[in-house]
């Protein structure tokens, strides 16, 4: 939960709306929504991710290609 949570946090204070959640494989998928600048920044955060976070890869998909994005940013 630890980086899903820090996701939310990061998203919230760059005022992005969406959501962290865990996948099958382990992988955590983060769907976000916000200002170009305000996305570049998390997909920034998002390639470090907290402390002692591993990250292997950070992928964009185009937005037509996601599913609806929720009010405020939740963490599941």
């Amino acid at each position: 939960m630890y980086f899903r949570h820090s996701t939310r946090l990061e998203a919230r204070k760059l005022n992005i709306r969406g959501l962290a959640r865990n996948l099958p494989d382990g992988s955590v998928e983060v769907l976000a929504q916000g200002t170009a600048a305000a996305v570049d920044e998390l997909r920034r955060w998002l390639g470090r991710g907290p402390a002692h976070a591993r990250v292997d890869e950070v992928r964009e998909i185009p937005p037509g290609d996601i599913e609806s994005i929720p009010e405020g940013f939740d963490a599941l």
